[in-house]
């Protein structure tokens, strides 16, 4: 027994032992962690709380990749209803617009949209924004935006999208007769001297601001796009031939296939524009679902009657129609609203292409017709179908409405006119004769879009 015994008890020692060792290295191992951290309650360290909104910032990363997504679908859009020896100069215009607008928007365009208002007028208000620490978005590299809690530096690229496709939109009204570089140069110039100060009279503090209802590009992005292109178009004049000669699309499986990218990218362009992952965010999603399938919907009906066939040119007409009409209101407006709306987009932006046929004037790829005329529709006829009434009466509200359009359509109207004056007498914008009858893709840039022997 007491050989057993003395077994047993030095068992038992070395059991303590190894569990007295096991505790003091657990000891150290935790004082360690709380030198690292720099805090130390007993023995458990207290972490600081995570500033950011990480479900937000998520939705917002996708946002920014949704509506980025939207600018090769245009150029797909624009380039399939071109003709062959052109296709590939007007995918050039969007992809041109992601690289010159992408650098222009981080030097000085958030800073100018979204900086401190400057220039304050009596009884109008700042003209345009500047912050210096925007500059470069150097001083944005850390920051944390106090409303939202995501990284500042996404919402300036999310923003940075918007000021991309809008000079993008434009192109397709002068499609087929613009020099390269004089493009580039234009853009550049409007998207300086008017996106940005549109986007901050709307957005970023300035006169417009918490006035015109304009949740996601309406007014700023769509109206601005539409009126510029109508005078570009006006100014340059009509294609080679047009409108005796037939202009008929290359590839239309290549324009409903850019459609389909812009209406999944416009997810991002307007329920991004909640700039949360709510129940806002649900509400604009689902309007802008509702009215791009109704004007689809309703264009196709019109054809219907009106030419006895549905046309798929027309459906991706009806559904651009609807997708416009709703953005100003697409976190406003209750799914009945977007049904209105996206009928209304339809009906008018139907008249307004038969039209343009009528007065003679070449908006090749109907960026008035439709981005403009639906934009309008939008910013004006969502005053009446508002989830919320204001305060100051529905009245008010429409004079508001009003305000933002007059403003937006005049100011894009006049300043676009003396900047394609200026471009066209400098470096020039419209395409010779002979650099027409060959095709932007020969002449500009020196290529094939499809590599093929007959241009026409």
């Amino acid at each position: 027994m007491s050989l057993q015994s003395n077994s047993l008890g030095k068992d038992w020692r070395r059991i303590v032992s190894r569990m007295s060792g096991l505790a003091l290295l657990g000891l150290l191992a935790t004082n360690v962690y709380a030198q690292d951290t720099g805090e130390l309650v007993g023995t458990v360290a207290e972490v600081a709380p995570d500033p950011i909104d990480h479900a937000t910032t998520v939705w917002m990363l996708i946002s920014t990749g949704l509506v980025l997504l939207m600018i090769p679908g245009l150029a797909m859009f624009y380039g399939g209803l071109v003709r062959t020896k052109n296709v590939l100069g007007t995918m050039m215009h969007s992809f041109a617009a992601m690289a010159v607008i992408g650098v222009i928007w981080a030097v000085c365009g958030y800073a100018m949209t979204f900086g401190s208002t400057q220039f304050v007028v009596n009884d109008i208000g700042g003209l345009i924004g500047w912050d210096s620490r925007m500059f470069m978005l150097m001083g944005v590299d850390k920051a944390i935006m106090p409303d939202t809690n995501i990284p500042e530096l996404v919402f300036a690229m999310f923003q940075g999208k918007f000021a991309i496709i809008t000079p993008a939109l434009i192109a397709g009204a002068f499609a087929e007769r613009v020099r390269f570089r004089g493009y580039c140069v234009f853009i550049a110039l409007w998207s300086l001297l008017i996106y940005n100060p549109l986007a901050h009279w709307i957005w970023g503090g300035g006169f417009l601001t918490g006035k015109a209802i304009d949740f996601a590009g309406g007014t700023v992005i769509h109206i601005s796009a539409g009126v510029a292109g109508l005078v570009a178009a006006i100014y340059l004049g009509p294609r080679r031939g047009y409108p005796k000669s037939a202009m008929h699309p290359n590839n239309l499986v290549m324009t409903l296939m850019g459609a389909g990218l812009l209406w999944v990218g416009w997810f991002g362009f307007n329920a991004g524009s909640s700039v949360s992952s709510g129940l806002q965010t649900a509400q604009a999603l689902t309007v802008t679902q509702i009215s791009a399938a109704t004007g689809a919907l309703v264009w196709m009906i019109i054809e219907g009657f009106h030419l006895k066939k549905g046309t798929s040119l027309g459906f991706v007409s009806g559904m651009l129609a609807g997708l416009v009409a709703i953005t100003p209101a697409a976190g406003d407006v209750h799914p009945a609203g977007a049904v209105a709306l996206g009928t209304l987009g339809a009906i008018i932006c139907y008249m307004a292409v038969i039209l343009k046929s009528k007065i003679g004037y070449d908006d090749t790829l109907d960026v008035f017709g439709i981005h403009g005329v639906a934009g309008i529709v939008g910013a004006l006829a969502l005053t009446f179908f508002l989830r919320d009434v204001p305060e100051h009466g529905i009245a008010t509200q429409f004079w508001y409405q009003l305000e933002g359009v007059i403003v937006s359509a005049v100011y894009s109207a006049v300043v676009t006119l003396i900047l394609l004056v200026i471009v066209e007498k400098t470096v020039g914008l419209k395409l010779s004769d002979q650099g027409e009858m060959a095709g932007m893709d020969h002449d500009q840039h020196g290529e094939h879009g499809y590599g093929l022997l007959n241009l026409n």
